[in-house]
């Protein structure tokens, strides 16, 4: 089963709920797809053995061919080309490798070469995974490609997605069987959830919200998601000890045989298809 864990936003614990259900389930696969700035390592601790590079095509010219006709700078819908006087100027940085300048060029002038963008790295078992982004670089999509080629399908799959509803958390959900939303009582993490419940109910997928830093005092959440018809899978007290804990890279059920037995339970309630 492959489960993504996601939320609007930042900082709402999404890490914590996806680190903490691999951690409790044991024989899992945990796979961090916020390329951009993997942390999930920091609280499962996995001894990295494999480093794969990831390359993407871009173009490059080849200037006795080109006649500067500009058809290639043109054709680029992501302006990664531009032609000056006659001479092609290309930004690698920004393109999108989708080949069509290749395509479109009639002189033949344009080829394409490797580019490295990032790296994948694991474990010896390939039990944990994480992309992680060259710095400087905007385009993190072949990256998740290339970590979703490896999902195992003997073993639970755990995707830490990256924060918000960009192109990167839509390619990592795509094809998963559940989504876990992680959010906190608060208006910006009301507002953000309301976009990433949207996002999941417009790709088809089944869903339910894990409340974290909830407050009794505070049912905003709550109200939402019975206003909505959202399934509430856990929540997540605001409680000073785990915040602490949390700081020395300590997850709830690294201290608490109850909080993994929690989260067991929740993985089981998921499985069994009793939520929605």
């Amino acid at each position: 089963m492959k489960i993504a864990v996601l939320s609007g936003k930042g900082g709402t614990g999404k890490t914590t709920v996806s680190a903490s259900l691999a951690y409790a389930l044991q024989s899992s696969q945990y796979i961090d797809c916020d390329v951009e700035e993997p942390n999930g390592a920091l609280f499962l601790k996995p001894l990295i053995k494999h480093f794969a590079p990831v390359n993407v095509r871009v173009p490059k010219v080849d200037e006795e061919k080109c006649d500067g006709c500009g058809i290639c700078s043109r054709i680029c819908r992501f302006n990664a080309i531009a032609v000056v006087k006659g001479k092609v100027l290309i930004f690698p940085e920004i393109c999108h490798h989708c080949a069509a300048c290749v395509i479109g060029c009639q002189q033949n002038a344009i080829f394409e070469v490797e580019r490295s963008i990032g790296v994948i790295e694991a474990d010896a078992k390939g039990r944990f995974m994480q992309g992680r982004l060259n710095i400087g670089e905007p385009i993190t999509l072949p990256i998740i490609k290339q970590l979703k080629q490896s999902l195992r399908s003997d073993i639970p799959v755990i995707l830490d997605c990256s924060p918000g509803a960009s192109c990167t958390v839509v390619q990592t959900i795509e094809g998963c069987d559940y989504c876990i939303l992680v959010t906190e009582p608060t208006p910006f993490g009301l507002h953000d959830l309301k976009i990433a419940v949207s996002l999941v109910r417009k790709m088809g997928l089944p869903f339910g919200i894990v409340i974290n830093k909830a407050m009794q005092e505070d049912q905003t959440i709550q109200t939402y998601c019975g206003q909505h018809n959202i399934d509430i899978l856990m929540e997540i007290p605001y409680k000073r000890e785990i915040a602490e804990s949390y700081s020395k890279a300590m997850l709830p059920v690294h201290t608490s045989e109850d909080w993994k037995y929690k989260f067991v339970q929740m993985y089981d309630r998921i499985k069994g298809g009793r939520v929605s």
